[in-house]
C-alpha cells in the first residue's frame, strides 16, 4: 500500500438523558457531504485529543465541555483512498449550554437502535453496533 496521511480524529458520541445520542449531518460542499456522524474533528498539531474535542464542540455546537466528562470507549482505523483515518471516540453524557448547530449542519438526537438507518461514513459504521451494546 502507498505511503498516505493518517488523518487523526477526535469525536465523541453525546448522550442526552434520554439515552439519544447526537449525529450530525456533513454539510455539502465536505466530502461524504450528506453522511451522519459523531461530532468532532480534526487533532491540530500540539493538542491532545480532549482539547482538539472540546474546541470543536464548541466551534460546531456551541457547548462546554470539560475533560472529565469525556470517557474513552473506542477507535475506527480506516484506509480511505486518500488519507488513513484513525478516530477516537468518546461518550459524553454532561455538557454545559444548549447544542445548536453553529455551522449550519443538520443535527438529531436518535435512539442507539435506530443509528444504522442513518448513512454514515465507512469509519463510523462499525462503532454504532458498539454504542448499541453500551446504551
Amino acid at each position: 500500500m502507498p505511503d498516505v496521511p493518517v488523518l487523526f480524529v477526535a469525536a465523541v458520541a453525546l448522550v442526552d438523558v434520554d439515552g439519544r445520542v447526537l449525529l450530525a449531518r456533513r454539510p455539502l460542499g465536505k466530502s461524504m457531504a450528506g453522511l451522519w456522524e459523531f461530532p468532532g474533528g480534526k487533532v491540530q498539531d500540539g493538542e491532545t485529543p480532549e482539547v482538539a474535542l472540546i474546541r470543536e464542540l464548541r466551534e460546531e455546537l456551541g457547548i462546554d465541555v470539560t475533560e472529565a466528562c469525556l470517557a474513552p470507549f473506542t477507535f475506527a482505523s480506516y484506509p480511505y483512498d486518500d488519507f488513513h483515518l484513525l478516530m477516537l471516540l468518546y461518550v459524553c453524557r454532561v455538557w454545559e449550554g444548549l447544542v445548536t448547530a453553529c455551522e449550519g449542519q443538520e443535527l438529531k438526537w436518535v435512539r442507539p437502535r435506530d443509528m444504522a438507518d442513518f448513512p454514515m461514513p465507512p469509519a463510523d459504521v462499525p462503532l454504532v453496533a458498539m454504542l448499541r451494546d453500551l446504551l
